[in-house]
């Protein structure tokens, strides 16, 4: 188990490692940044100072070393609107994607894999034929289309939500801000959820441990919910860690299209003002979230399912 995890260890600050060294060369071919903080009318002699003061003017091994060596200390740069330290605004922000992350993917789990157990105990009958179509529906719409839709809706129409804004206002909590955006995020996850699965519980059921313990009479909810259950639900943890992982750093349409203050807004607002050092601050952030969640998943397999090996 120690060799596994210093094994993934090693490959999870590669991959990292790989994400900095791309988003530099990138940063690296877009226009001037000393021009573009100081805009139309700036001189050669300002444009000078910054580029000293940002190490422009050194050679891009050392530019790059230096990238390298500051990501590694944890110091993603400045912005060069606000000129404030680039992970600590990363870090305000992620707390409100966290919040909203979080909670879709809760009601997503629950949800989806209550769906998919009782799709796979009764399949191909209407509600298993119902449930996969919604599902098929959830799976091909875009979610900043479903977001739209919810606004127009349940916002517009019906007038039962809000459809902008953040929970805490004035230090109160106002929960209904939150369970539109929640609602969106999950859908697409929980058709994903429920169609693993039901695949991987009608797999399960049709074991020959299963039919033994039909055949001693073992009760049918020990025989679903302790047996069937529990080594199906390892595709199933796969696909939910991959959406949380994905979700944490890619709610940027639900967050721009509601208004939440989270690390999506931010992204799209630096990418409207061109303040590069946030972009790749939210790149370099999205990666390491990612690679860690991954990483803990792949621990927890052989908690779940004994028959994984960990070689």
């Amino acid at each position: 188990m120690l060799s596994f995890a210093v094994r993934k260890l090693v490959y999870s600050i590669l991959v990292v490692f790989g994400v900095v060294t791309v988003v530099f060369f990138i940063m690296n071919l877009l226009p001037d940044p000393a021009r573009m903080m100081q805009g139309q009318r700036a001189d050669l002699a300002t444009q000078t100072a910054i580029r000293h003061e940002l190490g422009l003017d050194l050679p891009a091994w050392q530019r790059y070393a230096r990238f390298v060596g500051n990501v590694a200390k944890g110091d993603l740069g400045r912005s060069f609107t606000s000129n404030r330290p680039v992970l600590e605004s990363i870090w305000e922000r992620f707390g409100a994607t966290a919040t909203l992350t979080i909670s879709a993917m809760i009601i997503a789990s629950v949800v989806g894999v209550a769906i998919g157990v009782v799709s796979a105990i009764r399949s191909y009958t209407l509600f298993d034929n119902a449930t996969m179509l919604f599902a098929l529906i959830g799976i091909s719409v875009p979610a900043f289309v479903m977001g739209l839709l919810a606004m127009l809706v349940f916002g517009s129409w019906l007038d039962w939500l809000p459809v902008s804004g953040y929970m805490w206002e004035g230090g109160e909590l106002h929960i209904e801000y939150l369970i539109l955006p929640m609602m969106v995020l999950a859908f697409r996850p929980v058709s994903v959820i429920a169609r693993v699965t039901r695949s991987s519980m009608i797999e399960v059921m049709s074991s020959d441990y299963i039919r033994t313990a039909k055949a001693k009479g073992a009760p049918w909810k020990s025989i679903v919910y302790k047996h069937a259950l529990r080594n199906a639900l390892n595709p199933v943890v796969t696909t939910v860690s991959a959406w949380l992982a994905g979700l944490l750093v890619g709610t940027y349409f639900i967050e721009y299209i509601f208004n939440w203050p989270g690390i999506g807004l931010q992204a799209f607002d630096a990418i409207i003002r061109s303040d590069f050092p946030v972009i790749q601050g939210t790149v370099i952030f999205s990666a390491v979230i990612f690679v860690t969640v991954n990483f803990f998943v792949d621990l927890i397999y052989a908690r779940l399912d004994p028959r994984v090996k960990l070689g």
